[in-house]
């Protein structure tokens, strides 16, 4: 990566140790930012401490590009960061809180410093984290994360995807037509995608589902002859709102929040993970209990032999949370696939959502059959936190604080 070493070197340091030790060992590298004119140069990464003298205030300084060791005592007159000066505060004002402190100390107790310097590192591990899912995702909306409740960072083991990834022994059938319309909306020619599989198109003008949960959604193909503006395409799309990953208050682990206004049954994201057979979901499910978690999401639309496992390879509804009265709903949507036994899950908002507010569905759906048995979807489904596997359940204490709140999800 330096312009000092020659061929590819296998890295596993982060990126603030490697521009330490480009700094330390006078090296240069354009992908780091470190360069002749600015090798020396002292930026403050974040602020360790703080102490109070008789004539000013001063703060310990971790430099960008330098090890602890070099870190240093600055006067605040000396200090040009006042983003980083204000978070530095809050946190503070934040642990002198729990310490039930009402002012400043002259000087910082080792367990408050330790504790705004694991704080500081937890940012910029999340910081890291949500460029990562920014680059990695392939839709519109942008992803945040943030964590104001204790000191857990990134997940483990747990890897972006954008679509399913298909497991050992399964394929997926493409569709090998599509329609030949010019306005699938308004001039269907002989009912457009849904029409071929004796289905009404699932959305309006305006992109909103219409049809019954239960009820399949069928979209426009790469084969179709219409644009990709076609309002028959919607989840193919990808998640269009700026949503957040947070660290939830009440013990429940990891949740998602929208940062825009949603409104009534829209699309917001699909449910994506590795797709698995029932009986690898059954050996695995085993396993997930055992470990207090699963992500377990069975495909059983018209026959349970396939499952979704989003445990380590999933999108953001991986973080999403359980409600007994939630705002986002299932669909079976179907698009380049043709194998009814694997449709596409996607969860569509139930009501209008105001920005801010979490995201949630519930975890042990029952919906009605609309016509016949084969609409029937009982989605056997658990995540973070919760317990389950594909034939067992433990039962489990429900935490979403519904009014509506059923005690137990299993």
């Amino acid at each position: 990566m330096a312009e000092n070493l020659k061929g590819n070197v296998p890295c596993k340091l982060h990126w603030n140790e490697l521009e330490t030790l480009c700094r330390r060992e006078k090296l240069h590298c354009k992908e780091l930012g470190v360069s002749k004119a600015n090798i020396n140069d002292y930026e403050v990464e974040f602020l360790c401490d703080y102490k109070k003298t008789k004539d000013e205030e001063l703060y310990l300084v971790k430099w960008k590009g330098y090890p602890e060791s070099e870190n240093t005592w600055e006067p605040k007159r000396n200090l040009k960061c006042p983003k980083l000066m204000k978070q530095f505060h809050l946190d503070l004002d934040q642990e002198l809180r729990r310490h039930n402190k009402r002012s400043i100390p002259k000087k910082l107790d080792k367990e408050v410093a330790s504790f705004l310097i694991q704080k500081a590192k937890l940012r910029q591990s999340l910081q890291c984290w949500e460029a990562n899912l920014n680059q990695t995702r392939n839709h519109p909306g942008r992803i945040f994360v943030i964590n104001e409740v204790d000191l857990e960072g990134p997940p483990k083991n747990f890897t972006y995807i954008n679509n399913y990834k298909v497991g050992q022994g399964i394929v997926l059938d493409e569709m090998a037509v599509g329609c030949d319309c010019k306005n699938c909306l308004k001039e269907p020619i002989n009912g457009c995608c849904p029409g071929a599989s004796l289905h009404r198109m699932a959305y309006n003008d305006k992109g909103q589902v219409r049809i019954r949960p239960g009820e399949p959604i069928y979209e426009c193909n790469s084969q179709c002859s219409c644009s990709l503006n076609c309002p028959n395409r919607v989840v193919q799309k990808g998640i269009q709102f700026d949503l957040c990953i947070f660290k939830t208050e009440n013990g429940r682990g990891w949740g998602v929040r929208t940062l825009q206004h949603i409104k009534k049954n829209i699309f917001v994201m699909e449910y994506v993970g590795e797709i698995i057979t029932t009986d690898e979901a059954e050996r695995r499910g085993h396993v997930y209990d055992r470990q207090g978690s699963t992500y377990l999401f069975d495909l059983d639309y018209v026959e349970d032999i396939y499952t979704v496992d989003a445990a380590h390879q999933g999108n953001i509804s991986h973080f999403v949370n359980h409600s007994c009265n939630p705002n986002l709903q299932v669909f079976n949507v179907f698009i380049d696939n043709i194998d009814e036994r694997l449709p596409r899950i996607a969860l569509f908002s139930t009501r209008a959502i105001r920005a801010g507010e979490e995201l949630t569905f519930d975890y042990k759906m029952q919906i009605d059959p609309v016509h016949t048995e084969s609409t029937k979807m009982d989605s056997s489904f658990s995540i973070a936190g919760l317990t389950s596997s594909p034939t067992k359940r433990i039962r489990v204490e429900c935490r979403c604080g519904s009014d509506l709140c059923r005690k137990y999800l299993f």
